[in-house]
């Protein structure tokens, strides 16, 4: 088939820690081993990019960086720049909208990439967005360049969790206020002919949210690096949990899983490792120190894939304890590593574990102690787990595979394209 020339756009893309980093890292590579050409436009944090792998067919992955004012950098949250760094209106409605306390990124990239691309719209087949879903979509629609959005979730979900869980009603305002995008990423949704997203779950969440028809969306899950993440040659760790939590958000049941280590240093020795960093301060730290269980738990950030790899094939057990998920790479991760694994039946995750994880009710850390209790004390069910986990990995979730059912959405939209063209 004629190799494509794909414009992939992530307003934030962080390499190690969140899903759209990896997301867009593992897809552009996974497409240009099939041929095709990938521009990645992205703010900062700009991700980390892997060229073709040697005896694939001969396609590129090129970074194009659209800078933002960068202003929730880890060393400096929440920054205010100084003028001689403001370049545009864009750049003025960006620390307008922060200052205001609202989030500017999916917004302000989606114009930024509209008015890159305005520029050099010969230069591209399609056009694949990755979660902004922001007004500047609409301009790149008018120049007739087909258009593709990923979803993985909506955002909503996330927004309707924190308000809920907030303490006090100025925090509940303020939340209201920071996810006020969403409403955007709503209307933009509804007006994109084609919606990839990563689970069943999500696709009915995403037309139940966002008011989207069943037909737009297709449902394409998210792969592994199976060469990375596979079996261990070390022995594990007795007692070593896992868990990967890429914020302090409520969404990701992070005091659910501190409780439940709570209990089980009671009555075993463990080790909570945890793959983020929590704000100092913040809820999960707090949680720790509440708990008194800052001799069980500590906290790894920054690691390369293969350094997650080796954590998680150190661990016995590995957690998931979200009260949502769109899909859950860490879960897979886990999986393709023969980790057994426990985790919510929240969202997708029963769908993505199947019967290869222990699925525990979310929310209860009783439960999670419980199962993972089990466990610990079983060590036949850990191995049949982590067996079933890795085979699932391997005949569902490859990136290869995302890559050819992704490329096959965008020649759907190419030819819709055409098909609108010559009618007009």
């Amino acid at each position: 088939m004629t190799p494509l020339r794909i414009a992939l756009l992530s307003y934030r893309s962080k390499p190690h820690c969140g899903g759209q980093g990896i997301y867009v890292r593992h897809l552009a590579r996974e497409l240009a081993a099939l041929g095709h050409r990938v521009d990645v436009f992205s703010g900062q944090p700009y991700p980390e990019l892997d060229g073709p792998a040697l005896g694939t067919a001969s396609g590129e992955v090129n970074l194009r960086p659209l800078p933002s004012l960068d202003l929730y950098r880890d060393d400096d949250p929440f920054r205010t720049p100084p003028l001689g760094e403001w370049r545009d209106p864009i750049d003025a409605l960006e620390v307008a909208t922060m200052w205001t306390g609202g989030f500017p990124e999916p917004l302000t990239f989606s114009l930024r990439a509209a008015r890159a691309l305005s520029r050099r719209s010969d230069d591209y087949d399609v056009v694949h967005d990755n979660q902004s879903l922001g007004y500047g979509l609409l301009a790149m629609a008018r120049l007739r360049l087909p258009l593709v959005a990923t979803v993985h979730h909506p955002i909503t979900i996330d927004r309707r969790v924190e308000v809920a869980a907030a303490p006090t009603k100025l925090r509940k305002l303020s939340l209201r206020r920071w996810y006020a995008f969403t409403a955007m990423q709503a209307r933009v949704a509804r007006r994109l002919p084609r919606l990839i997203t990563v689970s069943d779950n999500s696709a009915r969440d995403i037309v139940s949210e966002f008011g989207v028809s069943p037909a737009a969306v297709s449902v394409i899950p998210v792969g592994v690096d199976t060469a990375t993440f596979a079996a261990p040659f070390a022995p594990r760790v007795p007692g070593r949990i896992v868990s990967v939590a890429s914020s302090d958000s409520p969404m990701k049941g992070a005091r659910v899983l501190l409780e439940a280590v709570a209990k089980l240093s009671t009555e075993r020795d463990v080790e909570l490792v945890v793959v983020g960093q929590p704000k100092p301060n913040g809820p999960v730290a707090r949680s720790v120190d509440e708990l008194g269980i800052a001799d069980h738990v500590r906290f790894v950030s920054g690691l390369t894939d293969e350094a997650l790899a080796d954590l998680l094939g150190s661990a016995e057990v590995a957690v998931v304890p979200s009260l949502y998920e769109g899909f859950s790479i860490p879960a897979v991760e886990a999986m393709a590593c023969e980790t057994p694994l426990v985790a919510t039946r929240a969202g997708a995750l029963p769908e993505v574990v199947g019967d290869c994880g222990e699925l525990v009710e979310p929310g209860n850390p009783s439960d999670l102690a419980g199962a993972l209790g089990r466990l610990f004390d079983d060590p036949d069910r850990r191995r049949a787990l982590g067996a079933a986990g890795r085979r699932r990995v391997e005949s569902r979730f490859t990136w290869r595979a995302v890559a050819a059912a992704t490329a096959d959405v965008y020649r759907e939209a190419i030819a819709a394209g055409k098909v609108a063209g010559a009618a007009c």
